[in-house]
């Protein structure tokens, strides 16, 4: 349970400023997250990380000199968002290029990748390195598909150690995609982890069981067995991860790294009994062991469990492992002198887009815009509770939380638009940063895309009709299938947006007008969305857990629908008689 926190959307937010303030000898506070506050006297390639926040040390804890040079910090459980990540990079770069380093999830990788393009277009060398350590996260042959866990300190660490030593960006790449490859994690709980501000976990272990397989972001374990004794759970890891031996390394005199992580509730004194037997049962394989840690590494806010890292090494990755490293989180030797550095944060502040030139109808379109977005986060609020009970069962359960977020700070900055006079494109472009900006995450980035595609449809200075409404759900449906690379079928909000698209744009083109095309497109988004019930999530967080899925609407693709119903019911309140007969799109 989590005990001290104020607002609890604003928990994230307060924690990075507490953070930034009691560890200022390595970290400063930038937007979207911390940079180092000190540098070497030669510059160097800059190591990125970052995911949501939940996880310390990781991974704000991890910037100082021979890990990271800073850290995108996101809501809890959520990725940050591309400007979050843009914004942390630009500071941290010393003009050698950059290495973002983070764990292989839908809406981290979505939101870095977009920072990483637009800071390439901008001149800059940045490159990208996933964390896939997580055994139980998908088969052998699909580890490219694994997420991160614990096994993120290895990389960062590996990645961290060889910019620190000079290594050039191609060099630094190498060695982290080296270290990623070389290392394997398994992890365990006994509970699940609760969010300030909510009165349940976001998942439960039956008493005297234990979860097997789980990750970092309350979600559920892939199995259930009996708890076992300190030894048993040792024999457990050690067994499993000896059978994920990593390609060309033989298993006889060996060198390895043993992490044993606690996930924020067990105690050190029973993670030191269980390495206990972990460090036994290593030497019996013929293993050397090398420098192994101990202790709350990567955690899940206060969920009760461990986890075990092997980082398989080689002559150079050992060099890197037992280079030196001085971090608020994590220690190791002794660094070499640093001198004080302070970022200019105001110039990496984002500020809106200017608000051009739009006609009076594009104007009156933007109100209606504003004022859907307004109905929108209310409706969001009266769901949120179900929708992260939902994503409970087979995700993190931050959903609801996300959406709230997300459409709040939308309807804000679609309010300042209009207040500025803003026609319809740059109201939603507006709200769209917004969305994506606050509630981080993939649903953050795809709703952003949802908003943008159609503001750009309707424009700042033409006239919106049923047709410019249709060709821009259609080309939001188009973007969004080809950002998240998902399908009708695989249990995502896409199985809720393809028919309302497709519905919509064949209703407008029969000559219905909006409000009644709209009710009839929404009217099948919802049936759709209902229907993910029967589908085994393929794709996202829940995929791991995909059977548990069965029997529960995707939370994203209701809603989806709940968001369309509620455009809907704006629609029929405040679109004009006449305008229906023309099939307009404006505001009585």
């Amino acid at each position: 349970m989590t005990r001290l926190f104020n607002e609890p959307a604003q928990f994230a937010d307060e924690m990075i400023d507490g953070f930034a303030a009691a560890a200022s000898r390595w970290v400063q506070r930038v937007p979207g997250g911390v940079v180092r506050s000190t540098a070497a006297e030669e510059t160097t390639v800059a190591l990125v990380i970052g995911g949501g926040s939940g996880h310390y040390p990781a991974f704000g804890g991890l910037v100082g000199p021979g890990i990271a040079h800073g850290a995108a910090m996101g809501n809890l459980f959520a990725s940050p968002s591309a400007h979050q990540v843009y914004s942390v990079a630009k500071a941290a770069d010393q003009g050698k290029g950059v290495l973002l380093s983070y764990g292989n999830y839908a809406g981290d990788v979505l939101h870095f990748t977009e920072a990483q393009d637009r800071l390439n277009a901008e001149g800059h060398d940045v490159r990208t390195v996933l964390v896939t350590d997580d055994i139980w996260s998908a088969p052998k042959d699909r580890i490219e598909q694994r997420r991160g866990i614990a096994g993120d300190l290895a990389v960062f660490k590996i990645a961290g150690a060889a910019a620190e030593a000079g290594y050039d960006l191609d060099g630094v790449e190498r060695v982290a995609r080296l270290a990623n490859a070389r290392t394997r994690s398994f992890g365990v709980a006994f509970s699940g982890c609760t969010l300030p501000g909510a009165d349940a976990p976001l998942f439960d272990v039956p008493e005297g069981r234990m979860a097997v397989g789980l990750g970092i972001h309350g979600e559920p374990g892939i199995d259930e067995v009996d708890i076992p004794t300190a030894d048993e759970l040792a024999a457990m890891f050690v067994d499993r991860l000896i059978d994920e031996l990593p390609d060309g390394v033989d298993l006889e005199g060996a060198r390895v790294v043993p992490i044993l992580n606690g996930l924020g509730s067990v105690k050190y004194e029973e993670l030191f009994v269980v390495y206990r037997a972990v460090h036994r049962l290593l030497g019996e394989r013929g293993l050397v062991i090398v420098e192994p840690e101990v202790g709350e590494l990567c955690t899940s806010f206060d969920m009760a469990g461990c986890s075990l890292t092997l980082l398989w090494l080689d002559e150079e990755l050992e060099m890197l492992w037992s280079a030196p490293a001085d971090t608020p989180g994590y220690r190791k030797g002794s660094v070499a002198a640093q001198r004080p550095v302070e970022v200019d944060v105001d110039a990496l502040e984002e500020r809106e887009a200017p608000i051009g030139p739009a006609s009076d109808d594009s104007r009156a379109v933007g109100r209606l815009a504003a004022d859907v977005l307004d109905a929108v986060a209310i409706a969001l609020d009266d769901a949120a509770d179900e929708l992260g009970r939902m994503d409970r069962i087979a995700g993190d359960g931050d959903h609801g939380i996300g959406m709230q977020r997300g459409s709040h700070a939308a309807q804000e900055a679609a309010r300042r638009a209009v207040d500025g006079g803003a026609g319809a494109r740059t109201v939603l472009e507006h709200a769209a940063e917004a969305w994506s900006d606050r509630a981080g995450g993939t649903s953050g980035a795809i709703w952003a895309q949802i908003l943008r595609t159609v503001g750009a449809a309707l424009g700042d200075e033409q006239p919106a009709d049923a047709e410019a409404v249709a060709r821009g759900v259609t080309a939001a449906k188009d973007a969004v299938m080809a950002f998240g690379k998902a399908k009708v079928g695989d249990k995502t909000m896409v199985d809720a947006i393809v028919p309302f698209a497709d519905g919509l744009a064949e209703h407008v083109a029969g000559g219905r007008a909006l409000t009644e095309a709209w009710d009839l497109a929404t009217t099948a988004s919802e049936q759709a969305a209902q229907a993910t019930a029967a589908l085994v999530a393929t794709l996202g967080r829940a995929r791991s857990h995909g059977e548990k899925s069965i029997g529960t609407p995707d939370p994203g693709a209701v809603s989806f629908a709940l968001v369309c119903r509620t455009v809907h019911r704006i629609l029929s309140e405040r679109v004009a008689p006449e305008d229906h007969d023309q099939n307009r799109v404006s505001a009585e």
